[in-house]
Formats: C-alpha cells, sequence, structure tokens
C-alpha cells in the first residue's frame, strides 16, 4: 500500500508520492501469456525436397560468363549452344582455364529447380565454383 504510519499522538496518515506498479505488472503478465500462446502459432514450418548439392568457395572473379539454360533444357555460353557433356571443356576455352571466373546463371522460368541443381553441380565439378544468379527487376506497383 501507499500509506506510512507516524508514530506519534497525531491520527492523520501521511501522503506517499510513490508510484503504485501493481497495475503494471498486471498488464505485463497478461502481455507475457498472450505472447507465448500467440509465438508458436505465429511459425511456418513448412517442408521442401531440396535436390543436393556439393559447393566449394573460391576466390572473386575479374570478368563474368553468361550461361543460359532454356525452357527445353538447352544450355547455352553466351550465343552459343554447349551440351552439358561439354561445358567444362568449353567454359576453360572461354576463360582461359581461370577457374576464379564468376560465371552469370540465368534460366527460364519453366526449368525445373533439379534441373538448374544439376547444371551448378557441373559448373561445380569443372572447377567454376562463383556463380551469379540473374533474374529480372520488375517495376513496383503504386
Amino acid at each position: 500500500m501507499g500509506l506510512h504510519l507516524k508514530e506519534g499522538a497525531d491520527d492523520d496518515l501521511a501522503e506517499n508520492h510513490e508510484i503504485n506498479v501493481t497495475p503494471f505488472i498486471d498488464v505485463m503478465l497478461v502481455l507475457l501469456i498472450i505472447f507465448m500462446v500467440a509465438a508458436p502459432l505465429a511459425t511456418v514450418d513448412i517442408k521442401v525436397d531440396l535436390p543436393a548439392s556439393t559447393a566449394k568457395p573460391s576466390p572473386r572473379p575479374e570478368k563474368p560468363v553468361f550461361l543460359s539454360v532454356k525452357a527445353d533444357q538447352r544450355l547455352f555460353l553466351g550465343e552459343d549452344e554447349v551440351k552439358a557433356e561439354t561445358l567444362g571443356a568449353t567454359l576453360d576455352a572461354r576463360t582461359q582455364g581461370k577457374k576464379d571466373t564468376t560465371i552469370f546463371f540465368q534460366a527460364d522460368k519453366g526449368v525445373d529447380y533439379g534441373d538448374l541443381m544439376s547444371v551448378m553441380d557441373t559448373l561445380r565439378s569443372a572447377g567454376y565454383l562463383k556463380v551469379g544468379l540473374v533474374g529480372l527487376e520488375t517495376a513496383r506497383q503504386k
């Protein structure tokens, strides 16, 4: 309570000018209970079966090379069509054997994620560990 008793003959109680924190504690306990109940409901647990990939980091390259995957699974290195089996050798010829060259990788929307990862694994097995993913920038909606 907010009262102090004086010792003496006077029966008047003195006023106490301290803040009563009991309502504050009550509000904090109610908020704590609300957040304890609501926090597990706010988490999202979506299971995604991602394809496996092996990757090792490499130094940043100077000049990038563009690798494209069309919707029909054809590979293009720059403007030239390339077979997946000869991708490593073609990249070596294009980059003069510099394995630290950044490969800018772009793919059609319809390309399967597993197919993308197999191309990226081919790049990594050829020694090209720096891959930059290319996408289109969309205009903001007003």
